[in-house]
């Protein structure tokens, strides 16, 4: 959790950020390479098509922080397609190897939004899945809240995916990884052996 502290805007943003991070991350920890590919729910997301599609993200993010401002054309078909492969794990990929590429993505992406300035002017870029087909004006402080808001929203999916999957909830799974001790309220969460992120 993002405990209440006086961070300044920028700091804030980035530990919310993180806050999802860590979600979202966590959701795969105690479940085999199958379960990680499991649909429980209507949707076609799956834990570990979650974190391949939150590393699509902060890729580009981190990509376009480095344009400082400078727009990207519009998405073309091939974009489009990457886009959509990004929310599934593609025959041959693991969820093993899609935390690694995470962990890694991760460090980038959030030095990229540690060093923003949320004041700058930006000309922000395409986003044709949302029905914006043209590069328009903004400030670095859109690009930035806009990153707790996917993150979030992410961190919301794989929480309720994870509990149909096993009825572990994610926020009980972060609380151990933050080294809360069991309590009246808490019972730490233990995987099991040989699954992702087990000991």
């Amino acid at each position: 959790m993002y405990a209440p502290t006086p961070h300044n805007e920028i700091e804030g943003i980035v530990s919310y950020v993180e806050q999802q991070l860590d979600a979202i991350r966590a959701a795969a920890i105690g479940l085999s390479e199958e379960q990680a590919r499991l649909r429980p729910c209507r949707s076609a997301l799956s834990i570990g098509g979650l974190i391949k599609h939150a590393t699509y993200c902060m890729r580009g993010v981190t990509e376009r922080l480095s344009r400082e401002g400078q727009p990207r054309s519009a998405i073309d078909e091939a974009g489009f397609a990457a886009y959509q492969a990004s929310f599934a794990l593609a025959d041959g990929e693991t969820a093993t190897d899609a935390l690694a590429a995470f962990d890694a993505a991760r460090v980038e992406y959030v030095a990229a939004l540690a060093a923003a300035d949320p004041s700058a002017p930006t000309i922000e870029d395409p986003a044709p899945w949302f029905g914006i087909v043209d590069n328009r004006p903004a400030r670095g402080r859109y690009l930035l809240v806009h990153q707790v808001e996917e993150m979030a929203r992410h961190a919301g999916h794989a929480d309720i995916i994870r509990e149909q999957i096993d009825g572990i909830s994610v926020p009980a799974i972060v609380l151990t990884g933050d080294g809360m001790p069991a309590s009246d309220y808490f019972e730490p969460y233990v995987p099991e052996p040989g699954t992702i992120g087990a000991d």
